[in-house]
């Protein structure tokens, strides 16, 4: 009986990732591929948020710190030092893990409202620090970051290679979290969620977990934010600011809580309708999209990928 079970999970998974690529591999004869490359990056840190809120139950309202601090590190890298765009984007991801392991270790002993608070503290910090450091270019943000050659060799400048270099580094990311979900340690999170005190009589450490938990969801979020600067050749005061988090918390909501596809989905319908509405309705587009959370919130508690699995779950029975 495992065995089969084992056999149709690893199926659905092999044909999710097939549909992923081929989707990833068409989408840029279709769609503008800069607005793709957009919609990855912040994909990728939406699944990074959710590996931390929807499966091990921690609220941040901090990760904009990890997502603008690691988009400096990589710009800084990359324009000053002349550094490669793949070391850029590992020194960022570094970057995200270490700046999470040290907001970890200040937040992680605080549960609810508290850990969210700490986590804001600490990230108006980091935005102070981007905001007066002279390197990171103050309000005007840090401009003209080069793409670069990929290994000396990918010419990045090209937005069809660009394109394709973000989508796989957004499906080794997406890669990850799956594989974090599915193993053990995914299946500890999953009970320190849902019953953290009986985690914790069963003799796991439970802080030690949500620290792991915590610093793999930041050092993702660096990532994202190291290709976002990449791809847009600039880093800004916007990438850091509390907003940011704000966003990251909707598009995890209204896609679905702790489900794989719905962060990616919700990043979807974020960065699509921001993109569609942002020439039609100016300013307006932030009011739209609060309207929209408080709806979701309200009516499709589960977002729209959980709700979907619920109504294809009732009809299966």
């Amino acid at each position: 009986m495992t065995t089969t079970a084992n056999s149709h999970s690893s199926r659905q998974t092999a044909r999710l990732f097939a549909s992923l690529i081929l989707i990833g591999l068409i989408a840029p004869f279709l769609v503008y591929p800069t607005l793709l490359m957009k919609l990855l990056c912040f994909a990728l840190f939406a699944c990074a948020f959710n590996l931390m809120l929807g499966f091990s139950g921690l609220l941040s309202f901090g990760h904009a710190a990890f997502f603008g601090g690691s988009a400096y590190i990589t710009g800084y890298l990359c324009r000053d030092l002349g550094a490669t765009p793949e070391i850029g984007l590992l020194a960022g991801l570094l970057f995200g893990g270490l700046l999470g392991a040290v907001f970890g270790l200040v937040a992680i002993r605080r549960a609810g409202i508290y850990f969210a608070m700490i986590t804001l503290g600490l990230a108006q910090i980091v935005y102070f620090l981007a905001l007066q450091l002279g390197f990171t270019g103050g309000e005007d943000g840090m401009q003209g970051i080069p793409r670069g050659h990929l290994f000396g060799l990918v010419d990045l400048s090209d937005n069809l290679a660009m394109y394709y270099f973000v989508l796989v580094v957004f499906l080794l990311g997406f890669a990850l979290v799956h594989r974090t979900i599915h193993s053990p340690f995914g299946q500890i999170l999953k009970a320190i969620r849902d019953n953290e005190a009986r985690a914790t009589s069963l003799g796991y450490d439970v802080a030690r977990f949500k620290l792991i938990a915590f610093v793999l969801s930041a050092a993702l979020t660096g990532l994202a934010g190291s290709t976002k600067s990449l791809v847009f050749q600039l880093a800004s005061l916007g990438d850091v600011h509390w907003h940011t988090s704000g966003q990251v918390v909707l598009m995890t909501l209204l896609g679905g809580l702790g489900t794989l596809l719905g962060p990616v989905v919700g990043a979807m319908t974020i960065i699509g309708l921001e993109n569609q509405l942002a020439d039609k309705v100016g300013s307006w587009v932030t009011v739209i999209m609060g309207g929209m959370f408080v709806v979701c919130v309200l009516a499709f508690r589960r977002g729209i990928v959980g709700e979907i699995k619920a109504m294809l779950q009732g009809k299966g029975r």
